[in-house]
């Protein structure tokens, strides 16, 4: 009987637009049948007992808003080579979806979310832990980029929420983290120049999936 995968897991923290996301799929594009991602967003609390006219106003910033009994609980299942099924959150409409993912672990996961690095059960699950830091008025602009385009926001009330949740609660929880990341990546350039500000970790997820064949 085959032994359950033990997988690898990667942090990747930042702030809200810092290029989380594109720099996990970078990373999972090196073995895509190997590496997979976990989005931190998938735990967000349901909302659907507030009236809708008031979720968006909502603090979607602080780590009050996650589940994270849920995702500790399942992040130690994944360690251990056990699926889980995972929670899906529609950010339209701010209520987690009635049916969930079944998730299966690959050598590795990568972990990616604005809060992880901030509470400390969480942090003591990761095997790297990587923060991705970005000026200010780039995450601002690239956050009104997605929220309205994908999220179903308007630009007034991105630039409202961005203002009264997401900055002070980058400055409050999420820059801290880097104290505790074991790499920093400065993401305030061209793709180019964050293609070759990832060559380490690029390095180091290939050295992993070598001792995995």
């Amino acid at each position: 009987m085959d032994e359950p995968i033990k997988p690898f897991l990667i942090a990747v923290a930042g702030g809200t637009g810092s290029g989380k996301t594109y720099i996990a799929r970078k990373l999972q594009a090196i073995d895509p049948a190997r590496i997979s991602i976990v989005s931190h967003d998938n735990y967000y609390k349901d909302r659907s007992s507030v009236p809708i006219g008031d979720r968006k106003k909502l603090n979607y910033d602080e780590p009050a808003a996650l589940d994270n009994d849920l995702f500790i609980e399942q992040l130690k299942q994944l360690r251990k080579g056990i699926g889980v099924d995972m929670p899906q959150y529609d950010f339209s409409t701010h209520t987690r979806r009635q049916d969930t993912t079944p998730f299966s672990p690959t050598p590795i996961i990568i972990i990616e979310g604005i809060l992880i690095l901030e509470n400390a059960d969480i942090r003591h699950l990761f095997d790297l832990k990587i923060f991705i830091d970005v000026d200010a008025d780039i995450r601002l602009a690239r956050r009104l980029e997605r929220d309205v385009g994908e999220r179903d926001r308007t630009f007034q009330e991105s630039i409202n929420q961005y203002l009264v949740s997401a900055q002070p609660m980058y400055d409050l929880y999420v820059e801290p983290g880097k104290d505790f990341a074991d790499l920093i990546v400065q993401n305030n350039g061209t793709e180019a120049e964050l293609a070759n500000a990832i060559v380490t970790i690029e390095a180091r997820v290939r050295e992993v999936l070598g001792t995995c064949q």
